[in-house]
């Protein structure tokens, strides 16, 4: 079983709420470059096993389909951020 990426919670941004924008609204190659940027960021830790790039843009795509997952785009500060879904 593999380790799956982690996801900030709605507490863990320091963000407002925002609005949630479905996956299937944003292009393609946006939802990559999202999903890529969410997986690089400094600090983020994925435990012992290593993971792929690939691996963990599928991982997060996959939460977001299920789901489990949701993108926020804070109107404020004009950025977009995934956040675990609450009930997902």
């Amino acid at each position: 079983m593999s380790a799956a990426t982690p996801l900030a919670t709605a507490e863990d941004v320091d963000e407002p709420a925002g609005v949630e924008v479905p996956y299937s609204a944003i292009s393609e190659d946006a939802l990559v470059r999202l999903i890529e940027e969410f997986v690089t960021r400094a600090g983020t830790d994925y435990g012992t096993v290593e993971r792929t790039l690939a691996e963990k843009i599928a991982d997060v795509r996959r939460q977001l389909v299920r789901g489990e997952a949701k993108i926020v785009f804070d109107p404020q500060t004009e950025t977009a951020n995934i956040v675990a879904s609450q009930g997902g």
